[in-house]
C-alpha cells in the first residue's frame, strides 16, 4: 500500500509535467488560438442571418436560432481543434523530438494523458470567447449550465484529442494518411450530429445514423445547457457519450503509445 502512493504521485506529477508542457506551446504562439476562431465566427456571420430567416415563429428550431445554432458552433470548434492534435504529433515524430520524449523517465501513458488533458485549455477559452462575442447579438447566456457545457465540452474534447494522437502515431510513416482518415471522418460526424441544420427535415436514414454518432448526443446537451435547463435527460446522455469517449480515446491512446517504437 505504502509502495503504491508514491508511484500514483509520480505519475500525476509526470501527467501534470506533460500538460504544462504542451500548454507552454498555446502561450508562446496565442496567434494560433486567435485565428482559430475566425472559422467559427464566419460561421456565426453567415448561418446566423440565414437561419434567422428560415426560423420564421421560432418552431424549426424551438426558440431563438441563435440560441439553437450557437452550441453547435462551440462543439464544431472542439471537434476542429481536437481532431487535428495529431498532427502536431507528427511534426514531433519527424523532427525527432517525439523520440526524445520516448527516451525520457516519464511513463508513456502520462505522455499520452498530459497530451490529451492539454486539449481543455484551448477549447474553453474559445467556447467562452464566442459565447461572449454572441452575446450583443441577442445570445441569452446563462453562467452556470455554460460552465457544466464547458465540462462536458473538455471531457470530450480529450477523448477526441486523445484518438488524434493515436491516429498521428498509427500513420507516423504516412502523414497524409492522417489527414486522410481525419477528414473523412470530421465532416459526416459533423453533419449527422445536427449541429448546423436541423436532422427532423432530412431523410430517415440520416436521422438513424444520428442514433449511432456519439456527437449527436454532446450536440443535444449542449443545446440543452445553453438553453438554461439540466432537467432535460439529453444532458445526461450527452455526459454519457463523452465519458465513453473519452474513455475509448484514452485507451486506445496509450495503448498506441505503449507500442510506439519510433
Amino acid at each position: 500500500m505504502t509502495m503504491a502512493l508514491p508511484a500514483r504521485a509520480g505519475v500525476l506529477a509526470d501527467v501534470g509535467n506533460v500538460w504544462w508542457r504542451e500548454t507552454l506551446t498555446i502561450v508562446r504562439d496565442p496567434f494560433s488560438l486567435i485565428f482559430s476562431l475566425v472559422q467559427p465566427l464566419v460561421f456565426l456571420g453567415l448561418f446566423g442571418p440565414l437561419l434567422a430567416g428560415l426560423a420564421g415563429d421560432g418552431s424549426l428550431f424551438g426558440g431563438s436560432s441563435l440560441q439553437w445554432f450557437l452550441p453547435g458552433v462551440i462543439v464544431m470548434i472542439t471537434m476542429f481543434g481536437t481532431s487535428m492534435t495529431g498532427s502536431n504529433l507528427q511534426f514531433e515524430i519527424m523532427t525527432g523530438a517525439f523520440e526524445r520524449m520516448l527516451a525520457t523517465p516519464l511513463s508513456r501513458s502520462s505522455l499520452m494523458i498530459g497530451r490529451a488533458l492539454k486539449e481543455l485549455t484551448p477549447l474553453v477559452a474559445q467556447a467562452a470567447l464566442v459565447a461572449l462575442i454572441a452575446v450583443p447579438f441577442g445570445f441569452v447566456l446563462y453562467p452556470l449550465h455554460a460552465l457544466v457545457g464547458l465540462v462536458l465540452l473538455g471531457v470530450f474534447g480529450v477523448g477526441i484529442g486523445a484518438l488524434s494522437y493515436a491516429l498521428a502515431i498509427a500513420a507516423r510513416n504516412t502523414e497524409w494518411i492522417f489527414w486522410a482518415v481525419q477528414q473523412s471522418l470530421l465532416f459526416p460526424l459533423l453533419i449527422l450530429s445536427g449541429m448546423m441544420l436541423p436532422l427532423e427535415t432530412g431523410p430517415e436514414w440520416m436521422r438513424i445514423a444520428s442514433l449511432i454518432n456519439p456527437l449527436t448526443y454532446v450536440v443535444d446537451a449542449e443545446r440543452a445547457l445553453f438553453a438554461g435547463t439540466f432537467a432535460d435527460p439529453v444532458v445526461l446522455w450527452g455526459f454519457v457519450a463523452a465519458l465513453v469517449t473519452a474513455a475509448v480515446g484514452l485507451w486506445v491512446g496509450v495503448r498506441s503509445i505503449r507500442g510506439a517504437t519510433i
